[in-house]
Order: C-alpha cells, then structure tokens, then sequence
C-alpha cells in the first residue's frame, strides 16, 4: 500500500478542487432536483459547480505563475487562492455558503496542513459559516459541516483518518436531514446544500488518500438508496431517501433537533427577487448592512473580510437592497433575479427573446457604459478577477436573445469563454464566439455589430473587425525580470503590443509613444485609447495630438475604461 500524505500541500488542494468540480459536475442534475429549501428553484447543484469552478481555476492561476520555476505553490497561496475564487464566484445561497466554509478552512491551512490543522480548519468552516447566516437552520448545509468537524475531533490520527471520518459524519448527518427540516421530509429530500457539500468532502477524501470513498445514499428522484451507519432501507418515499429501520419521515423535526430560527411556513410563498453582489467595505459598515438587509427580506448570507464580501438576500424590494449595498461601500458584480411562485414552483418571469445580442467582457467600468449604450450585456473582469464560464452562461441568458455573439477580449479567457458557448447552446441559444484577445478588438467588432443582418454576416464583420485591430497595452512591472525587450525592473512602463514586451520605458507617455511609433509603421487609419482611471487626460490630449503631427491620416479615439488593470489600451485599425 502506497504511503499515504500526511500533510495537506498546495498540489493536494489543486487535486481537491478538479476532483470536487468533476463530483459536483456528476451529481449537479441531481442536486438541482432535489433543491427545495430556501427555494425550490431547482438550481442548488449548478450554484455548488460554477462556486467550485471559480475556486478551481484560481488555484489554477496560482500554479501557472509558477510554470517556469521549479517548486509548487506554497500551501498558503493555494488555499487561499480557493478560498478568494470560491468567494468571487459564489452563486446562490448553498454556494455563498460553501464560500465561506472555504474560508474558514484556508484561515487555518494557511498556516499548516498537518491532522492537527485539518481538524481545525473544519471547526472554524463550520462556525464561521453559521455566523455569516443571519438566521442559522438545523437540517441544511450548516447542519452537514458542523457533523463534519464534530466527527473529524475523534481523530487523533493521520491526514487520511480525519478527513475520511468528517466525510462519513457529514453522510450520515445528510441522512437525517429530512428528519429534522420539515420541507424536507414532506418533498421526501435530503438537503440539495449537504449533498453538494458531502461531494466536496468526498473529493478531498480521493485527493487525500488516492482513492474515491463510497458513494452514497444516491437521493435523487428515482434512485436506489443504500443503508445509511448500517441501517436497513425499509422504504424509498418521493426522491428516493433512505429511511432507516424503525423510523418514518414526519411532517415536523424532532424535539431538541429542529431549526434554530425556521420560518413559519417553508413551503409558503417568499421574497421576489434574489439580490447578489460582491462588496467593497469595511467590517463596521457590513454590521450594520446585515441588520438592513436582515429586516428587507430573508436567506441574508454575507461571506467574506478583508475589505471584500459576498452579499446574498431575497428580498422584495430589489432597489433597496442594491441601495444598502451602495451605502456600504461598493457594490458591483450585482446579480439580480425574478421570482415568481407558481403552484409552488418557482419560474424565471421572462419577455419575448430579442432575436440577437452581443455579450463583451470589459477590463473596467467606463468601457461597461459604453458597451451598454451600443447595446451589448457586458461582464466586468476586475484585475485579479477573470469571470468563469458560469458567469458568462449568465450574461448569456440575461441578453435573453436566440442568437448571441460573445466578445471574451482576453485570450486568457478562450477555453472558458468556448465552456460557455457549448452550455448555453444546450439550452438552445445560438451562439458564435469572437476570439478577440483585447477590450480595443472588442470594441471595434462592436462597432461594425448589425443586427438586422443575416447572423452568419454579422459574425464575419465582427471577426474582421477585430482582426484587423492590433492591440496593446501598458503594465507596471511588479517585479525584475527577463521579457523579450530586456531585462526591467520592478516600477518599469512595459509597453506590450500583441501580448509580447516590445518596449521598457520610464513613465506611461514616453512609453505609449514609442509603442505608438511601432505600431503605426505598419500603417493604420484609427488610434482607440483607453485610459485607466489613474491617468490624467492631458496625457490622453498630448497622445493624440503626437499622432496628428506624426501620422496625418490617422484619427483617434480616446475612452475613459475606468478601474482597469492597464492604465492604457491602444488599439490601432
């Protein structure tokens, strides 16, 4: 038998998190059908998967900046990048949760990832989870992680036994959530939010010992169930829960083990609207914007410290709660979502689909404006922030058009940006991506965007258009290095045309000329500038003014992009 770690490192919580997207990418069917509680909008699962695909791929992006050394990640870097992800990407109530178990755990494993730290870290997801909630309910999710750190504390042992044992009390906490939330035991369901999180323990289960756990109990409508802690099956009520020998599902929970704080009528109707938004803010204002929001609406889960959280609420007065936000701090990445309750289903309210829209990824909010006034759905990409594919599935639908043409402006973002367009597909949108590398290239596609014409037409436009649009931009060396113009130093201008260093200059004007000069000697009719919000316009005047004296034919365009990352964009067509 092969030696098991000891030790949770970086490679291991990489492992963890592809294994946990591919569980919850097999079991996000199933988790959506068995999603009732808060809302039955049938939706938990895909929450659980974009959530864990954010965190993923932000781990992904610690590990690709270390390619060319020789050392992995240090730990610290890799959980916290998770825990950052999870929390930019949260969806929905059960993944702004998950958010913050993953939080609580990388505030520990950040400093070892030893059996000690590991039990440690689930003792701290669990409470911190419960504090984030403003009004905890036994028979959820916060049930399933506070049975996970309770099981793991018997564990003195190895790695491998304190993760294989919080994996088998949260099962067999999932188990008796029917038992203890009524909602749950009258749709014959265990929690959609305690099954995703058994999933995610189970794939740190497989990263850890190299072996899957055994799955179970499959809880799915339609499915075979298995015992639960050796107990018999002696009937499989709607959706297919296990119930124990000597025991039945009944309408209320048991004495001592019922919701801390549960509604009176869970199955009654509830707020219209679903409000998400990532905050800017200082702890003394998020106290006081979960006591506003708390008394808007319900399912209040704010996540997050250090400046940035994670709001999500169910409110009735969406503009209310936007506006708490505002009053915060700064709100943005808002997500807005229309209930309307039905028969006791919940349903999207949705107008007649345009017949095409146009959805662009853009570096900051000053190209956002200008990107709506042309009419497109934008996604804001904040520096250190790329958007998942979910994100952009969202976008998708909110353009609610049959025909949709997605600008990605990063070439980072290809492999994400093509996972979007094949799901949105499958929901029946069509839709062409436009391999544009750079916000200029986007906003020339943009330009020549028809839609009155054939789809086919104005996909070939827009390709051309961004085709023939060279791209560069400036960034700030963090730090000395090699690049393909020399060596700079940290503070050095880098003038990067087509994604490569082409130039090493002292200051933003003298270094976008030069980039200038380079780019106009292979001709061109018109110079886009996109200033960062740093930068002052006389350096934007004084840029244009050298273009008209060197380069008579060519005009130029200025934009303001903004909080971007690039204190300036230059495209040249």
């Amino acid at each position: 038998m092969p030696q098991l770690p000891d030790d949770l490192d970086a490679v291991a919580v990489r492992t963890w998190c592809s294994l946990a997207l591919e569980a919850l990418g097999r079991e996000r069917a199933e988790i959506d059908a068995i999603n009732v509680y808060p809302i039955a909008d049938g939706d938990t699962g895909t929450n659980l998967y974009l959530t864990v695909e954010s965190a993923a791929a932000a781990v992904e992006a610690v590990f690709a900046a270390h390619e060319t050394g020789t050392t992995a990640p240090a730990t610290a870097d890799a959980v916290r990048a998770m825990a950052h992800g999870a929390l930019i990407g949260a969806r929905g109530n059960s993944g702004t949760i998950l958010a913050q178990l993953l939080r609580g755990m990388a505030g520990v494993l950040a400093d070892g990832g030893d059996a000690a730290h590991l039990r440690l870290a689930l003792t701290r997801a669990a409470a911190a989870a419960r504090q984030a909630v403003a009004h905890p309910v036994e028979g959820t999710v916060l049930t399933v992680a506070t049975a996970a750190a309770e099981a793991a504390q018997g564990e003195e042992r190895e790695l491998h036994a304190v993760v294989s044992a919080a994996y088998e009390g949260a099962r067999a906490a999932l188990a008796r959530t029917p038992e203890q939330l009524a909602v749950l035991g009258r749709a014959g369901v265990v929690d959609a939010g305690g099954r995703g999180l058994v999933a995610v323990l189970g794939a740190l289960v497989e990263a850890v010992t190299g072996q899957a756990p055994v799955r179970g109990p499959r809880t799915g409508p339609g499915k075979a169930a298995a015992p639960v802690d050796g107990g018999s099956v002696v009937g499989l009520p709607v959706g297919g829960v296990p119930v124990p020998a000597g025991g039945a599902l009944v309408e209320g929970p048991p004495v001592g083990e019922g919701p801390l704080d549960c509604p009176e009528d869970l199955d009654g109707g509830g707020p219209a609207f679903e409000v998400i938004y990532l905050l800017e803010a200082r702890d003394e204002q998020v106290d006081r914007l979960r006591t506003r929001l708390d008394a808007l609406g319900d399912s209040l889960v704010v996540v997050g410290g250090d400046g940035l959280w994670h709001v999500h609420v169910h409110v009735d007065d969406a503009g209310a709660a936007v506006e708490a936000g505002v009053e915060a701090g700064r709100p943005y990445r808002i997500r807005i979502t229309h209930f309307a309750t039905e028969s006791g289903h919940d349903i999207r309210v949705q107008a007649e689909p345009a017949q095409r829209a146009v959805v662009v990824v853009v570096p900051g909010d000053g190209l956002a404006g200008l990107c709506t006034e042309a009419g497109a759905t934008t996604v804001i990409a904040r520096p250190g922030e790329p958007p998942a594919s979910g994100e952009l599935v969202d976008a998708i639908r909110r353009a609610h058009a049959r025909e949709v043409v997605l600008l990605p402006n990063d070439a980072a973002l290809r492999h994400t940006a093509a996972a979007a367009a094949e799901q949105a597909r499958t929901e029946g949108v069509r839709v062409a991506l436009v391999p544009t590398r750079a916000a200029v290239q986007g906003i020339a596609a943009l330009a020549v965007h028809e839609p009155d014409r054939g789809f086919d037409e104005d996909v070939v436009a827009m390709t051309a258009a961004a085709g023939a649009t060279r791209y560069a931009e400036l960034a700030v060396a963090e730090h000395r290095s090699w690049t393909m113009a020399g060596i700079c130093q940290a503070g050095d201008i880098l003038g990067l045309i087509d994604g490569d260093v082409a130039v090493i200059g002292a200051d933003v004007p003298a270094t976008a000329r030069t980039v200038l000069d380079r780019m106009l000697a292979a001709g061109g009719e018109l110079v886009t500038l996109v200033l960062g919000e740093d930068v002052p316009d006389t350096v934007a005047d004084a840029l244009e003014e050298y273009v008209r004296e060197g380069h008579l034919a060519v005009d130029t365009v200025v934009y303001r992009g903004g909080h971007q990352r690039a204190p300036l964009l230059i495209g040249v067509e």
